[in-house]
């Protein structure tokens, strides 16, 4: 009798943040998944810092939840403060972000996933894959067991070879005290796959009780705060705690400086490329050389702990150094701490390799999700996460894949970007990735992406229910300001203390309220405006949805102009296994780059690095423009 399921539909090896959505999306959808990870305490366990969000990255949060994701549930439940950055700049830049007691932030996944029907659980390391023929039928572990399932979703983090590097000293591991991965890495090499090394870090952690919060500048949470879940499944922050800031100094600068010849960055022992954008300390300090100071900001790890986060400070550099150097900034001088700073190697395997599903290319029913295709970041690895989960779901169920574009999510700008352009360093996501930005807003992943997920049989309909109220109340809010009009009388006094023009005669409301003096506070005080609001049962997110159409309708229809356009090159199809070199107007990286990427539609031709708009050109004639 096997120890097993005969045979798993979905089978997600490793139990970060990818593994946990990948395996969530799966199960809800009717997959039979089984979960397998080395330590299942350690499930979407928050291995850097203590926070979900941020700019680009609060989108891609909402977005997971929009499409029936998890990671916005736990991100509210499990928060110790919510910011909405960004607010000074227009809603397209508006970027939700939580700090999260990290304790609590994995036992709510852990509660959720155990409360999923179709999930099983196995704590052991995978350390083999088998295949038959071109497709993978399952996984082998550690103590021999071969567990086999109809695809299977790697999602390994750092853990594949990791080697953790702490000054002159290194050694195996995934993370801080706990074992790296094998096998994986060299069975897809084996198979034909291209790999490459990576390197990330994390700051120290430090006892709170040891510090001088008096000496740093406070940063509370939003004083009305929001939440991350569009669902009635959470609540909004009642208290919050607050982060603080510090800076460094020439005097850290200098400390810092006495240790680079034992940094394993700047000896040579670190040869792979870390994230550009998540510098180190000493990153920071070589690379900026005329800066006298850069921010620290300190977060608390939550609610019920002293454990603190030290934000800015990411270092591989010796215990001796990091201790030297951190009692020199303003509030640490007696610093405690619980453990020092370091970098991380890791295998990754080039997301060319990869289709838009985040199926390999070489082997059938195998996905990657996460750290393993080049990226950093939490939300960057959920995400992935979701759609591998979904899309194996659906190909076990011999359903049509689920592939965001570009204009529809920043999911489906990071896959895209992967996909076509890969990474040789950690990618992150930004704002300025996505060339509709305007459309892709953190306020409305659900009107953009819930009714798709509900067709697919992953967002409930509850969820759906609240999408059609939300747009239904949008739409009759909107079309009241465009059809109640208002007389001078009734508002010059408004607009005076606003300093925008006075009207002489009557106009329609939509277009006062769309003057850029005014907010929706002011447009309250119009006649009948604040009894419609009550009437109708109009909440907060009601009033931004229809302000940010009010004011943004041109830039909003332009966007979606330009998306249209370039969606119709998106329906020209290439056929698989295309043979580029027949083509000889092409040039020859073109045709070079094409093969390796093998592009599923011309629109996505158009965007790989190499690829001029005259090829573009030659390949839409030879497909029969």
């Amino acid at each position: 009798m096997s120890l097993f399921e005969s045979t798993y539909d979905v089978i997600v090896v490793g139990g970060g943040h990818a593994g946990s959505e990948a395996a969530a999306a799966a199960a809800n959808m009717g997959a039979k998944t089984l979960l397998i990870t080395m330590n299942l305490q350690n499930i979407a366990q928050m291995s850097c810092n203590p926070a979900m969000g941020g700019i680009a990255k609060g989108q891609i949060v909402r977005e997971i939840d929009a499409l029936g994701g998890y990671s916005g549930i736990v991100s509210d439940r499990s928060a110790i403060q919510f910011k909405m950055l960004n607010k000074s700049k227009g809603p397209a830049m508006w970027s939700p972000r939580v700090q999260s007691d990290r304790m609590r932030f994995a036992e709510e996944w852990r509660i959720l996933l155990e409360q999923t029907e179709n999930l099983d659980f196995y704590q052991e390391s995978v350390n083999g894959l088998i295949i038959d023929g071109d497709k993978i039928v399952g996984v082998k572990t550690s103590l021999g067991s071969s567990i086999y399932a109809r695809s299977v979703i790697v999602t390994a983090g750092t853990f594949l070879n990791g080697l953790i590097h702490i000054g002159d000293k290194n050694f195996g591991g995934g993370r801080a005290g706990e074992k790296a991965a094998t096998g994986i890495t060299e069975d897809l090499v084996d198979l034909g796959f291209e790999s490459g090394r990576m390197k990330t870090g994390t700051p120290p952690r430090v006892d709170g009780r040891s510090l001088d919060f008096t000496k740093m500048i406070e940063q509370p949470g939003d004083s009305i705060p929001e939440k991350f879940s569009y669902t009635n499944l959470t609540t909004t922050l009642k208290e919050q705690r607050s982060c603080h800031m510090t800076y460094t100094s020439t005097e850290v600068h200098d400390i810092l400086r006495e240790g680079f010849d034992r940094s394993p960055m700047f000896n040579g022992r670190i040869q792979s490329i870390g994230p550009r954008y998540c510098p180190s300390i000493e990153d920071k300090i070589d690379r900026f050389a005329s800066k006298e100071r850069h921010q620290m900001f300190i977060e608390p790890e939550g609610w019920n702990t002293v454990e603190i986060y030290v934000n800015g400070f990411s270092t591989s550099l010796p215990e001796d150094v990091q201790a030297k150097a951190l009692r020199r900034v303003a509030g640490f001088e007696h610093v405690k701490f619980f453990r020092f700073g370091y970098a991380i190697e890791y295998d990754y395997f080039p997301p060319t390799q990869l289709k838009h599903t985040l199926e390999t290319k070489l082997v059938k029913n195998l996905y990657f999700a996460g750290q393993i295709n080049g990226t950093t970041g939490y939300e960057e690895a959920a995400a992935q996460g979701l759609m591998a989960g979904i899309n194996a779901a659906l190909k076990v169920q011999e359903r049509d894949p689920f592939i965001l574009k570009r204009n529809e999510a920043y999911i489906g700008v990071l896959i895209d970007d992967l996909i076509t352009k890969g990474t040789e360093e950690p990618y992150r996501m930004f704002t300025s990735r996505a060339e509709y930005r305007t459309l892709l807003r953190q306020d409305n992943a659900d009107l953009r992406l819930t009714p798709m997920s509900h067709k697919i049989g992953l967002a409930s309909q509850d969820r759906l229910n609240r999408v059609i109220e939300k747009q239904e109340k949008t739409d009759l809010f909107v079309n009241f300001l465009k059809e109640t009009s208002v007389s001078p009388t009734a508002i010059n006094s408004i607009l005076s203390a606003k300093e925008s023009a006075p009207i002489s005669q009557s106009m329609k409301m939509f277009k006062i309220a769309a003057r850029p003096q005014l907010d929706f506070n002011d447009v309250r005080q119009f006649p009948k405006v604040n009894d419609f609001i009550v009437d109708n049962t109009i909440d907060r997110e009601i009033i931004e949805q229809t302000e940010i159409h009010v004011k943004y309708a041109g830039y909003i229809e332009k966007e979606k102009s330009n998306a249209d356009k370039l969606n119709r090159l998106e329906n020209i199809s290439i056929p698989s296994n295309f043979d580029y070199y027949k083509v000889k107007s092409l040039s020859y990286e073109a045709r070079e780059k094409l093969t390796t990427i093998q592009p599923t539609t011309i629109s996505q031709a158009s965007r790989i690095s190499g690829v001029s708009p005259s090829d573009v050109s030659v390949l839409l004639v030879y497909m029969g423009r």
